[in-house]
């Protein structure tokens, strides 16, 4: 790819002409504005507006640093950012933190360093803090400490406790929680349903990191419990996979032998057999509405935070469906 060096090196002007005359200034000398311009064609030359943007410190570019990019949850957020954004003439770069906190603060930091116009942030948890400089944040599904910064999320609370009431409804008597790390909003919000829908029943709770692997050691000690449970509400998909391992390697069934619940209507959901019940959260227009708040945020004087908080569907397959 040509650089501002090579036109001017073949224009045999300096890089600051170049410059010039690409920005369109009208104190360059025609003749050396024909050079310039033939140069930059004959290599194909095009400049990079976006570094060109961050050095005026007039970006068009915003950051997303999101918990999992191999989550689908996480990726249609990351499509809701992205359409919102392009069709408002900005760019999105993506980060992914690992649910690392230290990952998480160096995109944090480089957002401010390069001078992006502004952040959406999946908070990897409540010890999330914004380093000094970093651009105005919009968080989605978790919100930041403190209460000061807009936030999109979802009452997962409300979800898990319609859930649980369904697998309850359906006649299932020890109904399981697997759910996220502790401290975690989104863990916590979930728990919290799940014990609301119990009324005092008993509860048998296990938690993992948001992934397949971790929910697979979480789901084979809780099926490996003498007083194994009959139905489990999970917290994700990822999970939902380490848990439907290990119920394929004890020859359980979902639907017969056990009723799942799932968080998030992936695209495989409908494809097992029976299909999986799921609560399906509304992912892109989370990153569709944050993006949006984060655009309105930007360039204006700081205000009272903005929290939107969006609403879930239950939506019932075979998974939950007691067969009798």
């Amino acid at each position: 790819m040509a650089t501002i060096s090579d036109v001017a090196a073949l224009a045999g002007v300096s890089t600051a002409t170049v410059s010039r005359v690409l920005n369109g200034k009208s104190t360059v000398d025609t003749e050396l504005v024909s050079r310039v311009r033939e140069a930059a064609r004959a290599l194909d030359y095009r400049p990079n507006t976006v570094a060109r943007n961050l050095r005026r410190r007039d970006s068009s570019v915003l950051s997303l640093v999101i918990s999992d990019v191999e989550n689908p949850f996480f990726t249609a957020v990351a499509r809701g950012v992205e359409d919102t954004a392009r069709a408002a003439g900005y760019s999105v770069l993506l980060g992914n933190s690992d649910e690392d906190p230290d990952k998480e603060r160096a995109y944090l930091e480089l957002a401010g360093q390069a001078q992006t116009a502004g952040v959406v942030l999946s908070p990897t948890g409540p010890g999330t803090a914004l380093p000094e400089g970093t651009p105005p944040v919009v968080a989605v599904d978790r919100p930041l400490p403190g209460g000061r910064h807009d936030a999109v999320l979802v009452d997962t609370r409300s979800a898990a406790r319609l859930a649980t009431q369904h697998l309850l409804d359906q006649g299932y008597q020890r109904v399981a929680c697997l759910t996220g790390p502790p401290g975690v909003h989104t863990a916590e919000d979930r728990l919290a349903g799940y014990r609301e829908a119990l009324a005092g029943r008993p509860e048998l709770v296990r938690r993992s990191e948001f992934k397949a692997a971790g929910a697979r050691q979480a789901s084979e000690l809780l099926f490996g419990e003498r007083d194994r449970p009959d139905a489990v509400l999970v917290a994700n998909s990822a999970m939902a996979i380490g848990l439907l391992g290990t119920l394929a390697q004890q020859g359980l069934r979902i639907g017969k032998d056990i009723g799942v619940v799932s968080f998030d209507d992936v695209p495989w959901a409908s494809l097992v057999h029976p299909a999986l019940t799921v609560v399906r959260q509304p992912a892109h227009e989370i990153g569709r509405r944050a993006a949006g708040l984060l655009l309105d945020r930007i360039g204006s004087v700081r205000g009272e935070a903005h929290t939107v908080v969006l609403a879930a569907e239950l939506v019932v397959r075979g998974s939950s469906t007691r067969e009798v």
